[in-house]
């Protein structure tokens, strides 16, 4: 696929598709009532991207907000929480962390058929390549890693008591219970038998990190995760908070850093250093700069972490391929991908046995 490509396919606005459609008077109706400065009518465009949940442009004659909604149909009672993800924006909108205005949350599923929330709409670029093939130039790069490592440091900064957030989720050992949690996945849908992963499901547990403070993570920062303001090259807003929780702020950074592991050219240093993007050293000291403990000895360990946890997620894929719940899933792909991941979080600390 090339850039280009990614980009058509993910990037603006379409109609909107007629699984997630809705009756936009209810809508028009219904935000007349309770937000304030509302002035109709709306039309309603629906944002590409894949989200899992479904996410609109609402247009009115002088402004636009965003919609994010439950997907129609039986979900998972934990899924698709956007009562989570409202929560947590409208708690970040007493910070200095870049997030969308909250406006407000609807559980009256008769509105538009499924719980949602309304949010600012924030101007700027989601880029779709971790190397950024469409920047100006390496100086407009450099800028947005900078930025970016710059916004996921105020976002572990913040005192999760602070916002209201201490109860937003459990304290302490968090890296701990993600590995019990994708081992069992893991486990739950084995189709063949990988010594890497059976490796790191045995010695993960007894070499966790040390502790560190409890903080906000969003679970899956990433370039594609927020908006870059079109004059200043700054983050201008996070967004899809849908696996936010509290947790590790290593194991938040480290996940946000796979790409180093995974891009091809982001995993070759030569290659960063011709774009204008730092290096996974660089970038990690730009990070490391800022916090006051220290993580370089520990960063394989979270690596190795996080490119487990992939694994994880895609045999749980590989097991719902097998199970038939899984439509339209290249299976061996998927599985070797899981073998892949597996051999490659292994080899960063099998030296260490």
């Amino acid at each position: 696929m090339t850039d280009q490509n990614t980009s058509e396919l993910f990037a603006g606005t379409m109609p909107v598709s007629e699984k997630h459609g809705f009756d936009t008077k209810k809508l028009n109706d219904y935000l007349a009532e309770h937000l304030e400065n509302f002035s109709g009518p709306i039309t309603v465009e629906e944002f590409k991207g894949g989200q899992s949940n479904p996410t609109y442009l609402i247009k009115t004659s002088t402004d636009s907000y965003v919609l994010r909604r439950k997907p129609p149909g039986l979900l998972l009672k934990s899924a698709h929480a956007v009562d989570r993800e409202y929560k947590v924006i409208k708690a970040l909108n007493m910070t200095d962390v870049p997030v969308p205005i909250a406006y407000l949350h609807c559980e009256d599923e008769s509105v538009i058929g499924t719980e949602f929330f309304l949010m600012s709409f924030v101007e700027g670029t989601v880029f779709w390549e971790p190397h950024i093939p469409e920047a100006k130039d390496n100086k407009q790069r450099s800028v947005i890693y900078e930025s970016l490592s710059e916004t996921i440091y105020k976002l572990h900064n913040v005192k999760p008591s602070d916002i209201g957030l201490e109860d937003y989720g459990r304290p302490g050992n968090y890296v701990a219970r993600q590995i019990s949690r994708w081992s069992k996945q893991y486990v739950a849908s084995e189709t063949e038998t990988i010594e890497a992963m059976n490796n790191l499901m045995e010695w993960l547990p007894q070499n966790l990190p040390t502790e560190k403070p409890l903080c906000l993570v969003h679970g899956d920062f990433s370039l594609t995760n927020v908006i870059i303001d079109n004059e200043s090259d700054q983050v201008a807003s996070i967004l899809d908070w849908e696996l936010s929780t509290l947790g590790d702020p290593m194991a938040d950074f480290s996940y946000h850093c796979l790409q180093y592991k995974l891009n091809p050219i982001l995993s070759d240093a030569a290659q960063c250093k011709n774009l204008g993007i730092p290096t996974e050293k660089e970038y990690l000291k730009l990070y490391a700069d800022k916090v006051d403990y220290y993580i370089d000895s520990e960063w394989d360990l979270y690596m190795s972490f996080n490119l487990f946890k992939l694994a994880g997620i895609s045999q749980g894929i590989m097991g719902r391929v097998r199970d038939g719940t899984a439509a339209g899933v290249n299976a061996e792909e998927t599985g070797m991908r899981a073998r892949l991941l597996a051999e490659s979080a292994w080899d960063l600390v099998k030296d260490r046995t």
